[in-house]
């Protein structure tokens, strides 16, 4: 399931206790994974839904959107990869929701949080600029774990 964090399905943050609620439902009619992203890349708004997630005993997969900007380097998306392992984490997607991410800067960000972190990494792509398949081929190459 993709999951919005502290938004859940929606577009406005819910109380803790109903991020808990709806993941144990969730859970409980089957779900056993859980994509959970931020669209401003805020650990702290992925927090309860993937601790609620975990405490389910279902897969929570913590997720970088990706973009690009100045604030927006390498080191940023390791900062947020180890954020992200911190809360517990079963995985890490890369979620490349606009289809910006160029092959050479998928190997990079591939290659470099497979050899800092133990984890095992997916990478989701959009074709909206016609790049996703050959960002697909070089995240292989640098060792992701899973693409779609």
């Amino acid at each position: 399931m993709l999951l919005r964090g502290q938004n859940l399905l929606g577009y406005r943050h819910y109380a803790d206790d109903v991020v808990e609620r709806f993941v144990e439902r969730a859970v409980k009619n089957g779900m056993d994974v859980f994509r959970v992203f931020d669209a401003m890349n805020d650990p702290r708004n992925m927090k309860a839904a993937l601790q609620a997630v975990r405490s389910h005993g279902a897969h929570a997969q913590g997720t970088l959107s990706y973009t690009t900007s100045p604030a927006h380097t390498l080191q940023t998306w390791l900062d947020l990869t180890e954020q992200l392992l911190e809360t517990g984490v079963d995985s890490i997607a890369i979620k490349d929701m606009s289809g910006i991410l160029t092959p050479m800067a998928a190997y990079e960000l591939v290659s470099e949080i497979k050899k800092r972190f133990e984890v095992r990494l997916h990478l989701h792509c959009h074709a909206t600029t016609g790049m996703a398949e050959m960002a697909l081929l070089k995240a292989i190459e640098a060792g992701v774990d899973g693409v779609d």
